[in-house]
């Protein structure tokens, strides 16, 4: 049985899947505010929505087909 499922097709049912798990994740990330139930500091918190902000990035550029994605050297002039 041939695929007929075309790119967008697929990108569409990985992308939806994907998307789905990510906010489910951050919910569950979000329990771990409780005081009652956890222990964290303030530093905690940022590194942990630091690394999270990061990763987003990095993910957003990679939809960008016109964002310069190398970084090129250049001498002072």
């Amino acid at each position: 049985m041939p695929n007929t499922e075309t790119k967008r097709d697929r990108f569409v049912r990985i992308a939806e899947a994907r998307t789905n798990k990510i906010i489910s994740m951050i919910q569950l990330l979000g329990n771990c505010a409780n005081p009652g139930s956890y222990e964290y500091t303030e530093k905690d918190v940022a590194d942990i929505f630091c690394a999270i902000e990061k990763e987003l990035k990095i993910a957003k550029i990679k939809f960008n087909p016109t964002e310069d994605k190398t970084t090129k050297f250049k001498l002072g002039r």
